[in-house]
């Protein structure tokens, strides 16, 4: 499926959570990539795996000063980190002060997100918190290697209208100026809503037809749950069962939906090709690959992140244990089908490495999360 971006607009729509989010459960192994501009969120709110602070000079800021010779899709292992439950993470940079050492950067980045899922050794997909887009923002030259583009936005009627604008110039600069070729082009432009419980069926239906009327060919693909105690639980402020929280349960409706609607399209579309003139892809990276923090097989296990108090660790959906000790080099293990964060299970793995579910095969519980165009979404 490769990479997934992540974005909004305007405002703070809760791009950040709802990356993470969506990754902790995604159904195969994913590194998740801060590629805002701005700066990055996850130093501060998360816990690595080794229950200290992430290392704020390990990740995209590392790849800027080794990029320039070009990138090949395994050496982003090498920048990578575990947070606290095992998900692999690309930390961002520290201020938007720091984006000038990338000038150049982000086309490669986009490249090498793309062909991860390829990789010999390590494949994953990729999901970019992009943060806003609007403007001349550098990242919008890291967005013609997505899959697909997914605008966050609340559902105020300004919301609502800047998404479709901004949909509709992404469309232009992403497929160029024919009218309705955006439905055929990639990548393709998805709209998230960000919504209380209940109630946006009516919003997702006008949304879509307002997005249909511009003929950019995007659409809403679903909402998420505006839920703070989910976020905080998240985050690792805040205790309790974060699988059963709404922002989990609504992040699973909308990973099975993404994958239901386009898996097939992916699956059958040729790969990216390689960057011109790029290095051959490295042998098994040294650090940073995939690693086994996830949940023990049976029982629950007490996790403390961000100095929270200790989270209820469901076991695994496939009831397999993973080694502990250090992280085990690409290909020297199955690979997992996704990296939870503590309290979350990890959706089912699907029977191939790029097909979409049966339906309803991930989706959340009877009860638990709307369907597309009624479930809910996420504060940052």
């Amino acid at each position: 499926m490769a990479l997934i971006a992540l974005a909004a607009d305007k405002g703070s729509p809760g791009v950040t959570t709802a990356a993470v989010a969506l990754a902790a459960i995604w159904p195969r192994r994913v590194l998740l990539a801060e590629t805002d501009p701005a700066g990055g969120d996850l130093v501060y709110r998360s816990a690595a795996a080794h229950g200290g602070q992430l290392d704020p000079n390990l990740g995209l800021l590392s790849i800027a000063a080794t990029a320039r010779r070009g990138l090949a899709p395994d050496q982003l292992w090498d920048h990578a980190q575990a947070l606290a439950g095992g998900l692999d993470v690309l930390v961002g940079l520290g201020g938007a002060e720091q984006a000038a050492g990338l000038s150049g950067t982000w086309p490669l980045l986009g490249r090498a997100f793309a062909q991860l899922q390829d990789s010999p050794h390590a494949p994953a997909d990729v999901i970019a918190d992009c943060g806003r887009v609007s403007g001349d923002s550098p990242v919008l030259d890291l967005l013609p290697h997505a899959a697909l583009v997914l605008l966050l936005a609340r559902t105020t009627p300004e919301s609502l209208a800047r998404v479709r604008d901004r949909a509709s110039h992404l469309a232009r600069r992403l497929h160029g100026e024919r009218r309705g070729a955006a439905q055929l082009g990639t990548p393709l432009i998805g709209v998230l809503l960000v919504a209380e419980s209940g109630g946006a069926g009516k919003l997702v239906h006008q949304l879509d037809e307002m997005l249909h009327a511009t003929q950019s060919g995007a659409r809403v693909v679903g909402t998420l749950a505006e839920d703070e105690s989910g976020a905080e639980q998240l985050a690792g402020r805040r205790r309790g069962r974060l699988d059963k929280s709404l922002l989990v349960r609504s992040a699973r409706k909308v990973s099975a939906d993404i994958q239901q609607r386009y898996g097939t399209l992916w699956a059958t579309a040729p790969g990216p090709s390689p960057a011109p003139g790029g290095p051959a892809a490295p042998g098994a990276p040294s650090q940073g690959a995939p690693g086994a923090h996830a949940n023990p097989a049976s029982g629950t296990v007490p996790f403390t992140q961000g100095g929270a108090a200790p989270v209820s660790v469901p076991p695994q959906a496939s009831g397999q244990p993973h080694a502990t000790g250090p992280r085990p080099a690409p290909g020297s293990q199955p690979l997992p089908g996704a990296q939870p964060l503590p309290g979350v299970r990890p959706a089912p793995t699907q029977a191939g490495p790029h097909t979409a579910p049966a339906p309803g095969g991930s989706g959340p519980a009877s009860g638990s999360a709307p369907g597309p165009g009624s479930a809910p979404g996420a504060p940052r």
